[in-house]
């Protein structure tokens, strides 16, 4: 082609040759799906629905979460699937429903990584679905260029179909009969994403949801990552950033993350849930978040413990670097509707010899023994402070619960407070903690209060070489004694 001399073609082979031309451009634009090749995270989330129906790829802005999902609904519409696929088959022909905020958004997104460019008709058939296996298409009434419907051949010989929805419909028109799969390409509202999954319930088929939290811990987003108790067994989460799209260069992450606010920032360049102006803690959770590492043994140590029944009690175990007046927590629990000896066990098993901050309300009588809170600690051998948690003037006013947010603020974004990457509790309720009317909204902070507690009492912190008396009290050796079990060691075992 390339030693073809023009000048010598006629005007009728000059026409020819751009129509052949033109063919084998088309070609190569409807052999979409031969050319895809996934991302590492792509591929973690095809293999995750192996295991877990409902999937969530909770990823950053243009990171590939559409193109990757969408990619999968045409494998299962046609049954072609690629020698590295690691991913769930359907075995015949199948009914999906998908959709997203609205069927201009449809257009943007899933239509247009399942059919190609809405502009042109001439251009269907260049996205996910291959050209040659699309047999009828059904546009939107209302909407220019939006799809409602695709008819797809399955390798079976039946034929697959997808209907496109919007959430701004309402649940009554996702209301369809039995479907094989689902798919939400953007958050949906709960009672959408329920109607949803329930159309799936009799063929137990997937069901895929991929946006960026821009919304926080939504009512959708908090069934998949709970703040209390342990995660649905058929639900699962993939996170992606930015890090993980590699059709990014370094220099144009840094550039596209430089961009974005900091309350934005993780949401959008990290795929973590956001709540917006209203956060307590407008800080990166990169800027805390650090990797395990041994305590030394001359860090004194606190647990800082939250009571509570219906909502968890809650306990921080943390150290503090006098050096440099950096505040760390290194091991979270939380837990509803548990006795106190469940409770002290958890406690006693991280180190008997480390004291425990409590709240005012340890001075309440428990109903059943009649006995303070904290006396059914100290009964099983908790190390609980004489008194509840103040500061060095004794202020636990609200004041002083405000005076505490603030500290803990003040040092986030000072470098002087540093959660270990292990405590996922404390980062599931860091991202939602928000206010209301300018006051916070004190639900889902049960661990977050325990580490306020204990950042409030670190003057009372004790090292491995420090011995605690029984009674709850604690008083310093006049003779140290070094502990190895405590010190590097126990920071090791115990993350």
């Amino acid at each position: 082609m390339d030693d073809l001399d023009l000048s010598k073609l006629t005007l009728d082979e000059k026409v020819q040759l751009l129509d052949l031309l033109r063919k084998k451009q088309q070609a190569a634009k409807r052999n979409w799906m031969t050319n895809f090749k996934p991302n590492p995270k792509q591929l973690e989330f095809y293999a995750a629905g192996t295991q877990w129906r409902q999937r969530m790829f909770m990823a950053s802005n243009q990171s590939g979460k559409t193109m990757g999902a969408g990619a999968e609904v045409a494998m299962h519409l046609t049954g072609l699937y690629p020698d590295w696929w690691p991913g769930l088959r359907l075995p015949r022909a199948s009914s999906w429903i998908a959709g997203s905020e609205s069927f201009e958004l449809n257009k943007k997104g899933l239509q247009r990584t399942l059919l190609g460019p809405p502009e042109n008709e001439e251009d269907w058939g260049t996205g996910a679905i291959p050209f040659d296996k699309i047999k009828r298409i059904t546009r939107q009434i209302g909407t220019q260029d939006a799809v409602s419907s695709i008819v797809v051949k399955h390798v079976s010989g039946d034929d697959s179909i997808i209907k496109l929805a919007s959430y701004e419909q309402g649940r009554s028109k996702w209301q369809a009969d039995t479907v094989d799969g689902v798919w939400f390409d953007e958050e949906p509202p709960l009672d959408v994403f329920m109607e949803g999954l329930t159309r799936t319930n009799v063929s137990g088929g997937p069901i895929m949801l991929t946006f960026t939290p821009l919304l926080g811990m939504s009512q959708v987003v908090r069934l998949f990552l709970p703040l209390e108790g342990k995660p649905h067994p058929e639900r699962k989460v993939i996170n992606m950033t930015i890090d993980d799209a590699l059709h990014y260069t370094p220099e144009r992450r840094e550039a596209i993350i430089s961009q974005y606010s900091e309350n934005e920032r993780e949401a959008r360049a990290y795929g973590r849930p956001m709540v917006g102006d209203g956060l307590v803690f407008p800080v990166s959770e990169s800027a805390i978040r650090i990797a395990p590492f041994p305590i030394p043994s001359h860090w004194p140590r606190i647990a800082g413990l939250d009571f509570g029944w219906d909502h968890p009690t809650a306990v921080c175990w943390c150290c503090y670097d006098r050096d440099t007046d950096t505040f760390y927590v290194y091991r979270t629990y939380r837990q509803a509707k548990a006795t106190v000896s469940i409770h002290a066990s958890q406690i006693l098993a991280q180190g008997q010899w480390i004291p425990v901050a409590w709240p005012h309300d340890g001075w309440v009588h428990d109903k059943g023994s009649g006995k303070q809170l904290k006396d059914l600690y100290i009964d099983l051998g908790v190390k609980m402070l004489p008194k509840h948690a103040t500061f060095d003037d004794g202020d636990n006013s609200n004041y002083g619960f405000e005076a505490g947010i603030s500290e803990m603020l003040d040092r986030m974004q000072t470098g002087r407070f540093k959660v270990f990457s292990t405590c996922e509790e404390f980062f599931q309720e860091f991202r939602g903690y928000h206010r209301v009317d300018g006051k916070v909204w004190k639900h889902d902070d049960d661990v977050l209060s325990a580490a306020r507690i204990a950042m409030m009492m670190r003057r009372h912190g004790r090292t491995t070489s420090q011995e605690v008396e029984t009674g709850g009290r604690v008083k310093q050796n006049s003779m140290p004694t070094f502990i190895p079990s405590f010190g590097v060691l126990d920071s090791v075992t115990n993350y």
